[in-house]
């Protein structure tokens, strides 16, 4: 392929729609079927990649956890190809069992659910409560376990699964507090269950995303200043979008990452890798 026609492909990667993709003839999930946690509206990060996913092939499955968002998430799968939703508590095993029996067979699996009590996403770590911190660790982390544990019958071998977490998970983020322990749970989670799922030619990976602008990010005691910082200090000098994080997802769903496990990706401009920080510019 010359640099012209890999450049034209490349495009796909940063616009938006299926007709683009269809145009350009890149479809890289054809045929496989993923779910989708966590499309609470459209601007979530899990909204973001449903739209990626769908648009190079996939058929989706979402769920949802209450009736609050139910028709929001209706809406969305129905304008990403009108696939199948269904209700899903991933703190129920009786809901995880009744999910696991009507979706039938997948090939990827996107966990994009966390919860942290408002009061433990500020102040001192050592002022969180029993029972926030048993909260967030049961919604937060434990779910992936409990997702994967009901589904795994229902994973084809060779399947991909992706769990979304964030910087704060490593290293600390003023305020992330308790939710930061938790996505580092995340983490050793995804390796452990890269472990156990390898046999079978299932990867387990997470995608670190920068900070986006979404209804659970604004929880965060002054997320408002995060993405002007992030873009003044990481090297490609530019926040990112759910779309980004979508790219990166379709990446990890398809073929091409066959041999990717076991491994957090950053989609952050760079920001993780940076140790010192720049001078700000002078006014």
């Amino acid at each position: 392929m010359s640099a012209g026609a890999w450049m034209t492909a490349g495009a796909v990667w940063e616009g938006s729609g299926v007709r683009e993709a269809q145009r350009l003839g890149v479809s890289l999930l054809d045929g496989k079927t993923i779910l989708v946690t966590g499309v609470a509206n459209r601007w979530s990060i899990a909204s973001g990649i449903a739209r990626r996913l769908h648009a190079h092939g996939a058929r989706l499955i979402l769920t949802y956890q209450g009736e609050r968002v139910e028709d929001s998430v209706r809406k969305t799968a129905a304008e990403l190809g009108g696939g199948p939703v269904f209700e899903c508590d991933v703190a129920s095993d009786e809901s995880l069992r009744a999910l696991a029996a009507a979706v039938g067979p997948i090939d990827g699996l996107v966990h994009s659910i966390a919860f942290v009590k408002k009061e433990d996403l500020s102040g001192k770590v050592y002022d969180t409560s029993r029972l926030g911190f048993a909260m967030a660790m049961d919604i937060s982390s434990y779910s992936l376990i409990a997702l994967v544990g009901h589904l795994k019958d229902n994973l084809n071998d060779g399947s991909s699964i992706m769990a979304l977490t964030y910087l704060g998970g490593t290293q600390i983020v003023p305020n992330y507090n308790m939710a930061g322990i938790a996505k580092a749970a995340l983490e050793s989670i995804v390796r452990y269950l890269a472990f156990d799922l390898g046999e079978r030619g299932i990867r387990v990976n997470a995608i670190s995303a920068g900070p986006i602008s979404t209804a659970s990010s604004r929880q965060v005691a002054g997320f408002s200043a995060m993405p002007a910082k992030v873009a003044a200090a990481a090297p490609l000098k530019r926040t990112v979008s759910a779309d980004d994080i979508g790219n990166c997802a379709v990446y990890l769903a398809s073929d091409l990452s066959s041999q990717v496990t076991a491994d957090v990706h950053f989609v952050d401009a760079g920001y993780h890798a940076m140790g010192m920080y720049p001078d700000p510019p002078k006014a």
